[in-house]
């Protein structure tokens, strides 16, 4: 176990501690954090307090984090499109229909199912026996780019920049209707919907800043592919913003109309591009994952 220690100052004052620490713990989650204070792992001034607890200029925060547990999920042959690897990380092109982590009613077949078979015990432990190695995730029927780290040093590098949104993520999506304007810019925080769980929404009172640029890169007057620039990585953020604005992704059956003319499989998304500074090398490296063979076609259906 190791231990953290962090002095509140004036720019903090005031945030929930689950925040608070969120901010400032490279690599962990805010759920991971929240998890600690539930744990009795974080001491405010030598007293536990609970997540909903606003910190105070002056506070000494002491934080214990506990050695990585050794995974309990089952490492699986599955093949990966590996786009590249090294000694630190690896880029994997990841297909449609695979959940990135095992959590309730996916416990097998998952990426990390797959990486844990490929890579063995390489894999960062910061994020836990459920994500190793896991730095930022994309929905099960989104394609494309995803970034898995083989150990701690390049997880918290990488992870900072993720914080600092200094990692490019560009997106290929289609979506319901013509957007008129040649590009654009959604600036509006997202948080929880009100009243299903289950969902985001455009939340402007309990919502975290969240910024997607877009692009048209081809209209089909009843449908529109653009290109998306992601300045944060809330969760469906894409899905969301381009909903809150009247065009839906095709095929997205929670944000969308739920109409599917074209018997789409979840929302048509890709992670086209990801670039990074590498942590090791400080080079600066960028991939890109070709469009999924269903995204071809169905380019090419609305062509017709």
């Amino acid at each position: 176990m190791s231990i953290q220690n962090y002095t509140v100052n004036e720019e903090g004052e005031g945030l929930r501690i689950d925040r608070f620490l969120s901010e400032r713990c490279e690599g962990f989650s805010r759920s991971f954090i929240q998890k600690l204070i539930s744990d009795s792992q974080v001491w405010v001034n030598e007293k536990t307090v609970k997540s909903n607890y606003k910190v105070k200029r002056g506070d000494l925060l002491l934080v214990h984090i506990p050695d990585p547990l050794e995974p309990d999920i089952r490492p699986e042959e599955i093949p990966l499109d590996i786009l590249y690897e090294d000694e630190d990380l690896l880029v994997v092109n990841k297909p449609k229909g695979m959940v990135v982590h095992p959590a309730a009613g996916h416990m097998d077949g998952t990426l990390v199912n797959a990486i844990l078979a490929h890579c063995g015990e390489n894999l960062s432990g910061i994020n836990g026996v459920m994500r190793p190695g896991i730095v930022h995730r994309i929905d099960r029927d989104t394609t494309g780019a995803l970034l898995v780290c083989k150990n701690d040093f390049a997880h918290r590098d990488l992870a900072l920049q993720l914080k600092n949104h200094s990692i490019k993520r560009r997106y290929r999506a289609i979506v319901q209707g013509n957007i008129k304007e040649n590009e654009g810019t959604v600036n509006a925080p997202i948080g929880r919907h009100p009243t299903d769980r289950k969902k985001m929404a455009v939340n402007r009172k309990n919502g975290r800043e969240a910024i997607t640029h877009y692009q048209v890169l081809e209209r089909f007057g009843t449908a529109t592919c653009v290109e998306c620039r992601l300045e944060t990585g809330r969760t469906h953020q894409i899905r969301v913003h381009m909903a809150s604005i009247g065009h839906p992704l095709l095929g997205d059956e929670v944000y969308g109309s739920g109409k599917n003319p074209y018997h789409l499989q979840g929302q048509a998304l890709h992670a086209m591009v990801l670039g990074f500074v590498h942590p090791r090398s400080g080079e600066y490296m960028e991939f890109t994952a070709p469009l999924p063979d269903y995204f071809v076609e169905l380019l090419n259906k609305l062509r017709k």
